[in-house]
């Protein structure tokens, strides 16, 4: 995906409709969805290939541009005459969202582009150190491209860490970890999203629900993301621990999943023990969310909050 910015001014309602009028001062763009994903990860390693369908479209040169400017290897992303390349634009003034236009067309890649993307998938795998799925939904990862995953990641002994998509029902097998959040655990077991206010009945059902699907993805590890109420961990044999957020400013939430999935991710491949790697995680999201537009933590952002925590 794409993320465009359009930054502006209100100093009107609009005489047409009860809207405010935004006087642009400014765009910018950014990698969005898994692209956001490897662009957290570039901060703290040189070596980041991405995989993934973007259309033959403008859009999809301005993306592959972006992401060549940070070092991240774009040779296994396929374009797809057929696909549109997903484009959220987000319009700001003073400091907040005004509106969010989304133009994407969900559907299938061809069969050509999906079976070049399986070839890069197979000959890919065995040179890297982990593997990180993050599924938005929009049609390329379907079950039997899930299955492959899995397969490969367990033939190598490779760490796999998957986001889930509660619109896209993949029966996941054998995963290292996996991070719903609060939402998408609850749609995986078929449950409407209870929340009540961080009681004790809450965390009962939080663990509950947690067990439940460790079992259902036959995963090592679970973390659920709770937004203001932090993260929860799962392990096999292990009690439930919870980390509370983070934040201390809220300026916008966009890519926060993205940034915990990254951070966990390469905190685990570096040894970090399972609650290191949730802290860590959990840190990073409560930087990034004081950030305005789709952000990515550094080194030294991470280094100042756990001085600051100490």
């Amino acid at each position: 995906m794409l993320d465009e910015f359009v930054w502006g001014r209100v100093s009107r309602i609009s005489p047409e409709a009860p809207v405010p009028v935004v006087q642009v001062t400014g765009e910018s763009y950014y990698p969005g969805g898994a692209a956001n994903v490897a662009r957290n990860l570039r901060e703290f390693t040189p070596s980041v290939m991405l995989m993934g369908v973007t259309g033959d479209d403008e859009h999809a040169d301005r993306l592959l541009h972006l992401l060549t400017t940070m070092s991240i290897d774009v040779s296994s992303v396929q374009r797809d005459a057929s696909w549109r390349t997903a484009v959220k634009t987000r319009i700001i003034a003073r400091q907040q969202q005004v509106v969010r236009v989304d133009r994407e067309r969900p559907g299938t890649p061809s069969a050509s582009c999906m079976e070049r993307f399986t070839a890069d998938l197979r000959r890919t795998v065995p040179l890297v150190d982990a593997i990180i799925v993050a599924d938005y939904g929009k049609g390329v990862l379907r079950q039997t491209l899930a299955d492959e995953i899995c397969a490969l990641a367990n033939e190598h002994g490779k760490l796999l860490a998957v986001d889930p998509n509660p619109g896209n029902p993949i029966e996941w097998r054998n995963v290292s970890v996996i991070k719903p959040n609060r939402l998408e655990a609850f749609h995986a077991l078929g449950q409407a999203a209870g929340h009540h206010d961080g009681a004790e009945h809450d965390r009962t059902v939080l663990h509950e629900v947690g067990e439940r699907l460790l079992d259902q993805w036959h995963a090592q590890m679970l973390l659920l993301t709770l937004g203001e109420e932090g993260m929860m961990l799962f392990e096999r044999g292990q009690r439930p621990y919870h980390t509370p957020t983070r934040a201390r400013e809220i300026f916008d939430v966009s890519g926060a999943g993205d940034t915990a999935m990254a951070i966990l991710t390469l905190a685990l491949t570096c040894g970090a023990s399972p609650t290191e790697a949730a802290e860590i995680a959990n840190t990073a999201s409560g930087i990034v969310v004081g950030k305005l537009g789709t952000a990515a933590v550094t080194p030294a952002d991470l280094a100042q909050a756990f001085r600051i925590q100490v």
